[in-house]
């Protein structure tokens, strides 16, 4: 590929070098949340701030690791898990929100994807639709003993990626309502936890790039409950959903040390 960075091995879109990030990273969206995360490391510094990407790297139990910011949706997600791989990393948490389907899921819970409905453009520039977007498994049971160990109510299963919020939360407008409300209704009926709008894409790239990645999201509501007359808590506070992923990370880089 042509280097349009001007620079052998700077990322054009990252900004960042071989040497900035650890091998494990975490992917929230929001760059703001990208401090927030940062907190829990220990020297962290801020390495790169480019577009929708914020990059902090420092360390956790004497381990390199970094966050970066993915900005919404499945393109901006595959680019910086290409850039980040290019620099060094290999494995991957997306830190997210999402939004419950199943009716047992409702706000303040964590969502831990196990695989991705890729109802997305993203993935399909990488591979056939029949391919499935899955996590990888030593990191979705990482975040699923994080949840446990931290108390965290939660539920592991599929989830839904999706290109467009609006056609989520106003599809009767939509020129295609019939399609969007079918899907839905066919999305409810096979017990999809929740629907976000990045990980098939980043489930997809990283299987063709070998390395790992998982997610893990917040619930902040869940608009089936709401329809069907039930408690339907709205909760923005991501801080549970970092923990659990924090600790996730530190559960890997033990097992890896293990190895």
């Amino acid at each position: 590929m042509q280097n349009y960075s001007g620079e052998v091995g700077l990322q054009y879109h990252l900004q960042i070098r071989p040497g900035d990030v650890g091998r494990y990273v975490i992917l929230p969206g929001d760059p703001k949340r990208c401090a927030k995360i940062a907190k829990h490391f220990e020297n962290a510094e801020l390495v790169a701030d480019s577009r929708e990407y914020v990059t902090y790297t420092g360390y956790l139990d004497g381990e390199k690791v970094s966050v970066t910011s993915t900005g919404i949706g499945g393109p901006s997600a595959s680019i910086a898990i290409e850039e980040l791989v290019q620099c060094g990393a290999d494995t991957f948490i997306r830190v997210g929100t999402c939004g419950g389907i199943d009716l047992d899921v409702k706000g303040g819970d964590v969502v831990v994807a196990t695989g991705s409905v890729r109802m997305e453009g993203t993935s399909r520039e990488y591979a056939p639709i029949e391919y499935p977007a899955v996590s990888d498994l030593e990191v979705a049971n990482a975040l699923v003993q994080s949840c446990k160990d931290l108390g965290q109510s939660y539920h592991a299963g599929v989830v839904q990626s999706k290109d467009a919020f609006f056609g989520q939360h106003d599809p009767e407008r939509m020129p295609v309502s019939y399609e969007l409300l079918n899907k839905w209704e066919a999305w409810k009926r096979m017990g999809c936890k929740a629907s976000e709008m990045e990980s098939a894409a980043l489930f997809i790239a990283a299987s063709h790039l070998r390395v790992r990645c998982g997610a893990a999201f917040l619930v902040i509501g869940n608009q089936e409950r709401n329809a069907a007359g039930m408690d339907n808590p709205i909760v923005h506070d991501t801080e549970i959903a970092i923990k659990v992923t924090v600790e996730a990370i530190r559960k890997l880089i033990q097992a890896d040390r293990e190895k």
